[in-house]
């Protein structure tokens, strides 16, 4: 079905959004401004992470390629379309500046708004990985059932397997209600990164998720809720929307704030289904370790020759290279054709300082 043929059908047509426009910095040197992570395959799948999260969105019921929106940067349209050759172009929403995830959120909702509005949609990341993709439908439609039944917004939670620092946090209040698999909470409240101490705490009370930036609801709910906490950012970008050019021309004035803060956060009709179907968002090179896990005691991509090394990353794109170390612990190292990187794993988050810093120095920009 097309994206612009909505069902007539009682049941709301399903239109997966996928946020593109991030710079996936801390996998940098790998991960550049002109290429960003999502455009990268980091698997032997053969699929870019852009290209595997539109294939498992493809595959739930009563959705194709047609019905899929992209958010991207204008930096990156090219390469969305290229990645993504059955996509409708007019499916393609270009951001002329990044807004964070509020303002692309938004401007997906009115879009589809015109197309549908008792359209569902679902908001996911280009760049996360799910490895039981069966499973992960069945959470999705789970999530559309309860989205379909009521006026809530829907959050994914993911059952949190360590005390992870670098992950918001979800806490579950009451149960509301869902399927004996997939039982739905009223969110008590949301937390930010925390620290190693309060993470632990939290798994052992059993009541908090990973907060995995992924939602479903009616696009009337959320533009009902952009209503009463952010009117003005509606105002504006529904003006925006409904104006020639007016994306391009009002879109750099519109306040950047994410979908979190913007809504979430506010809301007191958000409800999360807790659940566990492989998910990582792939954050930065520590990464590695999980998606090619049973790999020995250090992960390696490419050539490498160790003496006295463990626990180490080690990365090469060009597999004629080799990665030589001696007496190495917890570090990870890259070599990519310009730049080579080593990092410890426990400050692999401060890449993207390290990129800033680059950013800053004009004789240096061309390597970020």
């Amino acid at each position: 079905m097309s994206a612009h043929e909505p069902s007539g059908s009682t049941a709301p047509q399903f239109y997966p959004v996928i946020l593109a426009g991030g710079s996936g910095e801390r996998f940098w040197p790998l991960s550049r401004k002109s290429k960003p992570k999502q455009f990268l395959t980091l698997d032997d799948s053969g699929f870019s992470l852009i290209q595997a999260t539109v294939n498992r969105l493809a595959t739930l019921p009563g959705v194709s390629v047609e019905d899929v929106m992209i958010v991207t940067g204008v930096d990156h349209r090219m390469q969305v379309l290229q990645h993504l050759p059955d996509l409708p172009t007019e499916n393609l929403l270009v951001e002329p500046v990044a807004r964070d995830t509020a303002a692309a959120v938004l401007y997906a909702a009115l879009k589809i708004e015109q197309l549908d509005p008792d359209g569902l949609m679902g908001v996911f990341h280009s760049d996360h990985r799910v490895d039981r993709p069966d499973v992960f439908a069945d959470v999705v439609g789970r999530a559309i059932a309860l989205a379909s039944e009521r006026d809530v917004l829907v959050t994914l939670g993911i059952a949190p397997t360590y005390p992870s620092i670098a992950y918001g946090y979800i806490e579950r209040g009451e149960e509301v209600g869902g399927q004996q698999d997939f039982p739905a909470y009223r969110v008590a409240r949301f937390t930010e990164k925390p620290d190693a101490e309060t993470a632990a705490g939290f798994l052992a009370t059993g009541r908090f998720s990973w907060n995995s930036g992924m939602f479903i609801w009616k696009v009337r709910t959320i533009l009902e809720a952009f209503a009463r906490y952010q009117p003005e950012l509606l105002k504006a970008l529904r003006a925006a929307v409904a104006t020639r050019g007016g994306i391009r021309t009002h879109y750099p004035d519109l306040e950047k704030i994410s979908i979190d803060y913007a809504i979430l956060e506010k809301a007191e009709n958000v409800v999360v289904i807790p659940a566990e179907f492989g998910w990582d968002d792939l954050g930065d090179w520590n990464a590695l370790e999980r998606l090619l896990r049973g790999h020995g005691e250090n992960v390696a991509v490419g050539r490498h020759v160790g003496i006295d090394t463990g626990g180490a990353i080690l990365y090469t794109t060009d597999g004629d290279d080799l990665i030589a170390t001696i007496g190495l612990e917890d570090v990870v190292v890259v070599r990519t054709a310009e730049v080579t990187l080593v990092v410890h794993k426990d400050r692999t988050q401060d890449i993207k300082k390290l990129v800033q810093k680059i950013k800053e120095n004009p004789e240096l920009e061309r390597f970020a």
